[in-house]
């Protein structure tokens, strides 16, 4: 059995990891790579295998950098199945769709504005495209065996991060390989608490927060501070939130504080029509999650919800104080951008990011501190005071991550890691061999394995 690296290996996008066992060959993610631009680079590439000889896909979940390249697999060539659970066939959906959509309003843009480097710039891939994908999807229920091909077998157990999220254990050759995807916090706001691996001959392990602490503060307490501060100061506060879950939460967090009178009564926004939409995934999935119909329905009630952008534009033309939760997480596309080009130049302006900032990113510049930041093509000064939140982090730390793989009755032949920059991942595999003496690699890109 090999299993090639090609793709979420020394960064913490792109995820693509292929089995190839029996004559078959499994995709575990179709993720996007975001970030810096050597990696952006990369979507454009081929794969180094045909697509078309790919069997089927098992998707851990629907965040970009999981599912976001699926239209480009489809179109040159693949026409498997592609297994997910009910929640993330919804989630991915709404995701691919609007990356395509971004995607093609982006390419637009740089032609009608002419800073494309391009004689002509294309979208990665059109809405048509991704709409290309949807009949391929085939919902398998959570925590039961399924046969994906000839004599391998699929189990997905609920991971936490965001809602329909899982770890998915495949059994082949009588191996049995743990894929983590994304590992959630124990102690998460809306997302129940991972499920622990107990067998497993091989572990592929995220590796996101592998050398950090998440802080142990309320952060409920934090968000209360900065937005009644920034409130005072008439000024603006921004979240760059992820549509999925993140979003979700910050609603929460947000629509509690206002029921215990602790913020003002003015304009709360959600600017991000997938994020809206992801709100009906909640409300269709109870059982993945812990919030009530009724505490959805009650907290959606007091956000603005904006679909068009005409609304954005008169939102941005209005200078009242007000909170704004916009997409993407990580600046890099989105609506979060038209909000940025007015008001990251404006010193009484606060931008919270609640979630991890990949290298490269727009996230990650203002987090080290950068004095200016590029939108479609323009540069503006950084005014703004730029804030982070980390305890509000959809990933496990290394504790989380750690105590993950605490049930396991047997000692896996080799954990590898994967979906982390070099020294996380480094630092969470001296850790994993100093706490169980299991063995430990860390992947790398384009690196191929036989086990």
């Amino acid at each position: 059995m090999k299993i090639k690296f090609i793709g979420g290996a020394g960064t913490v996008t792109g995820s693509k990891t292929l089995i190839e066992t029996n004559g078959k060959r499994i995709l575990i993610d179709c993720g996007l790579f975001q970030g810096l631009k050597s990696l952006r680079e990369l979507n454009w590439d081929p794969l180094p295998i045909l697509p078309s000889t790919i069997d089927c896909v098992l998707l851990t979940h629907g965040h970009l950098d999981h599912c976001g390249w699926l239209p480009r697999l489809v179109a040159q060539g693949f026409n498997g199945k592609i297994y997910c659970t009910a929640p993330t066939k919804s989630i991915a959906k709404l995701v691919l769709l609007d990356s395509a959509k971004i995607q093609e309003e982006e390419a637009n843009r740089a032609n009608k504005e002419q800073y494309s480097k391009h004689e002509e710039a294309e979208p990665l891939y059109t809405l048509q495209q991704a709409e290309a994908v949807f009949s391929l999807f085939k919902v398998v229920p959570p925590n039961k065996s399924v046969i994906v091909e000839d004599d391998i077998t699929a189990v997905f157990e609920n991971a936490g991060h965001i809602i329909g999220a899982c770890s998915i254990t495949v059994t082949a050759e009588d191996k049995t390989l743990v894929f983590s995807g994304d590992i959630g916090r124990d102690d998460d706001v809306l997302m129940f608490p991972p499920t622990k691996p107990v067998k497993a001959d091989y572990i592929f392990l995220e590796s996101t927060y592998g050398n950090k602490l998440h802080p142990d503060l309320d952060v409920k307490e934090e968000l209360e501070t900065l937005i009644n501060t920034t409130i005072q100061q008439k000024g603006t506060v921004i979240i760059p939130g992820f549509a999925v879950e993140r979003a979700q939460s910050i609603m929460y967090l947000i629509w509690q504080l206002k029921k215990e009178g602790r913020i003002p009564n003015i304009p709360y926004i959600l600017d991000t029509p997938m994020g809206a939409n992801a709100l009906h995934v909640f409300l269709e999935n109870l059982e993945w999650h812990k919030l009530s119909a009724n505490d959805c329905h009650e907290m959606c009630k007091m956000f603005t919800i904006v679909s068009e952008f005409e609304e954005t534009i008169r939102i941005i033309d209005n200078p009242e104080p007000k909170v704004i939760i916009a997409a993407s997480g990580m600046v890099t596309g989105g609506r979060v951008l038209s909000y940025f080009e007015h008001y990251i130049g404006i010193e009484n302006t606060a931008v919270i990011f609640v979630g991890y900032q990949a290298e490269g990113t727009r996230g990650r510049k203002l987090l080290e501190k950068a004095k200016e930041i590029k939108i479609y093509g323009n540069y503006y000064n950084v005014k703004a005071k730029i804030f982070q939140i980390e305890g509000l982090s959809a990933h496990g730390d290394q504790e989380d991550l750690l105590n993950w793989l605490s049930a396991l009755k047997n000692a896996p032949k080799c954990i590898y890691l994967v979906h982390g920059e070099n020294l996380p991942a480094d630092e969470l595999r001296i850790q994993i061999q100093k706490r169980y003496h299991f063995k430990c690699n860390v992947a790398m890109m384009g690196n191929e394995i036989e086990i």
